[in-house]
C-alpha cells in the first residue's frame, strides 16, 4: 500500500485566493503544481466558490438536499423512538 500523505487542511482565505488565481487565467496544472494541490480539490473549491462564494458543503446544498437531509434525521429520530416503545410495552407487558 502506498504511504499517503498527511491530510492537510486550508483556510477560506488561502481557496479563495487560488480560486481567483484560476479565474484570472492561471492553468489549473500549474496552480495545483506550485501549491501542491490535488486537482480533485482545487476543482471543488472552484466550483463551490463560483457557484456560492464559499467551499463550505452546506451553503451549496440546494433545497431539495436541505430538505432530504431533514427527512432523514426525523426518519431516524422516529425509529429510535419506535424502538423505546416497542421496549416499553415487552417490559410492561412481563409484568
Amino acid at each position: 500500500m502506498q504511504n499517503r500523505r498527511p491530510r492537510r487542511t486550508y483556510t477560506e482565505e488561502f481557496k479563495v485566493q487560488m480560486v481567483s488565481l484560476y479565474n484570472a487565467g492561471k492553468p489549473m496544472a500549474e496552480i495545483n503544481r506550485e501549491y501542491e494541490l490535488t486537482p480533485s480539490s482545487l476543482r471543488r473549491w472552484i466550483d463551490r466558490i463560483n457557484k456560492s462564494g464559499s467551499t463550505k458543503e452546506a451553503d451549496n446544498r440546494s433545497p431539495l438536499e436541505e430538505e432530504v437531509l431533514k427527512l432523514q434525521a426525523e426518519n431516524k429520530q422516529l425509529k429510535m423512538e419506535r424502538d423505546l416503545l416497542k421496549q416499553a410495552a415487552l417490559i410492561l407487558g412481563q409484568k
